[in-house]
């Protein structure tokens, strides 16, 4: 990490010169890249400006996303994964999604923790990142998070999800890579060719394969892949397995990440993929604006004298919504 005088640094922690903070997160000091994803995970009045400046090195990352249930070895996985990607002399970003209090709001931000290996190394930047009650397994702001750390330089982008159920599939759209960790005992045959989180996963990392019953994991995951129907060259999720405690099988994984990556360039993919990104990014953006909008006209009268009718029964929901965009202009 880039050392610099207290002053300095606490100017930087306070700024809001966004040019000066994207150059100096290109540089290599934590604290700017610290700073521009605090503007963006706070939706900052500079929101738009950092974007405008980050557009330029869009796309520059790979982003590699790793999901699973609670309790697989997520964070260890990542840990180790930063350990390897380093030793190819990557510069490598880290955000980690932490699941927030329905109640309080509040996240322990604890995955980090589990990363104190890397904390002090400059080629290495880890954030926590708090749901805040965000649905499918990332925060709002990944997406722009993501963007910063391209911004600043990163080779590689791993985003870790908080733990997750069959459902939340988010990442998928977020990353060039899925990885979807498993350990044993995750449930019979059956559990493994239910649709959801397992349809997402681009490579299938068996954890704690030194445990009773990895071995039944890995063959109920390869019946399930041999199930699927797939056109002639399409990518087949490659199956591996890890013990991350001990670093081992950590090899492979980043094996079998570059394969996807090489498959994804050949083929088109890649492209495809940072388009749909983009195409999500753009849709979350303007949803988020009209709903803004909408909320404003709360606190006037025509939503309430259009509820008022439906509740009535003198026009349908449906006809109510076509005036309510009409007011928006939409």
């Amino acid at each position: 990490m880039e050392n610099a005088p207290a002053a300095a640094t606490a100017s930087v922690r306070r700024s809001r010169d966004v040019p000066m903070l994207v150059e100096r997160a290109r540089a290599g000091d934590h604290r700017a890249v610290a700073r521009l994803i605090t503007l963006v995970e706070n939706g900052d009045d500079l929101l738009r400006e950092v974007a405008a400046a980050l557009a330029p090195y869009a796309g520059q990352a790979q982003v590699v996303g790793l999901t699973g249930s609670p309790g697989v070895g997520k964070s260890t996985t990542t840990n180790e994964l930063v350990r390897a990607l380093r030793a190819r002399g990557h510069r490598v970003g880290v955000l980690a999604v932490d699941p927030s209090s329905p109640f309080t709001g509040g996240a322990i931000l604890g995955d980090r923790v589990r990363m104190q290996d890397h904390a002090t190394d400059p080629g290495v930047y880890i954030r926590s990142m708090s749901s805040r009650g965000h649905l499918g397994g990332l925060a709002a702001a990944t997406p722009q998070a993501v963007r910063v750390l391209e911004g600043a330089g990163c080779d590689v982008v791993l985003v870790e999800t908080v733990g997750v159920g069959q459902a939340e599939v988010e990442v998928a759209s977020l990353a060039d890579s899925t990885l979807v960790l498993l350990a044993p005992g995750m449930g019979d045959a059956i559990q493994a060719v239910k649709a959801g989180i397992l349809e997402i996963a681009d490579v299938f990392v068996v954890n704690k394969a030194d445990r009773d019953g990895a071995d039944a994991t890995y063959r109920d995951i390869q019946g399930m892949i041999a199930l699927g129907e797939r056109a002639a060259g399409q990518w087949r999720p490659v199956v591996t397995r890890a013990v991350a405690a001990r670093g081992e099988g950590i090899d492979d994984i980043a094996a079998a990440i570059d394969k996807h990556r090489d498959w994804l360039v050949e083929h088109g993919e890649l492209r495809r993929r940072q388009e749909a990104r983009a195409a999500a990014e753009v849709e979350a953006i303007a949803l988020g604006v009209l709903r803004a909008r909408i909320g404003s006209l709360r606190d006037g009268t025509e939503l309430p004298s259009l509820a008022a009718k439906v509740a009535e029964g003198a026009i349908d929901p449906y006809a109510a919504a076509d005036e309510l965009l009409a007011q928006l202009g939409a």
